[in-house]
């Protein structure tokens, strides 16, 4: 299930000149809903998946609550806890938060329309619901992002656009003179 956040529609930051046409109205939850049943098929993760999209300021207050990271995110799994009722623990797999705004930053970014966007996000909150995690598999998760892309002909996923091996590495920022530096 794909849920709006009812804050987002009066928020001007969705109608900017980067991204003037796109408002929450416009999302196909539809579109979104079928691509989130194909890509968890995909996963091979049962259970019910529900999908909020956000703001910044939400994911945000979210990604401190939960991880301790007082700033805002692209997306964040929330696995299903321990369930004693053993049917309803095989009938829900757990929620993801997206921050439509960094969806919206990340898409005018890599040159893309924020369905992809959303879609890449959507597909990589379900593998770390599936279990995987990035930051410890020693590209486990890469790999199997990469073959499920290409099979829903999606562009590159987040692992892919930090490091061409999937490992986190330090973004590199400008610095005057035009050189980089690493932060």
């Amino acid at each position: 299930m794909i849920l709006l956040d009812p804050d987002l529609e009066p928020d001007p930051a969705l109608h900017s000149k980067t991204a003037p046409h796109v408002a929450p109205a416009a999302i196909s939850t539809r579109s979104l809903a079928l691509f989130l049943r194909k890509a968890q098929t995909a996963v091979k993760l049962r259970g019910h998946v529900s999908v909020l999209l956000t703001s910044d300021a939400a994911i945000r207050k979210l990604n401190r609550q939960f991880r301790g990271k007082d700033k805002p995110t692209d997306v964040l799994s929330f696995p299903s806890g321990p369930i004693q009722n053993a049917k309803l623990a095989e009938r829900v797999a757990g929620d993801l938060a997206i921050s439509l705004h960094t969806a919206l930053k990340q898409a005018a970014e890599q040159g893309h329309p924020l369905s992809s966007e959303l879609k890449i996000l959507i597909l990589h909150g379900l593998l770390h619901l599936a279990g995987y995690d990035h930051e410890v598999d020693n590209g486990e998760m890469a790999r199997h992002e990469q073959k499920l892309r290409a099979k829903f002909n999606l562009p590159l996923g987040l692992i892919e656009r930090t490091s061409p091996r999937g490992k986190a590495r330090p973004k590199v920022r400008p610095t005057a003179g035009g050189r980089s530096r690493r932060p």
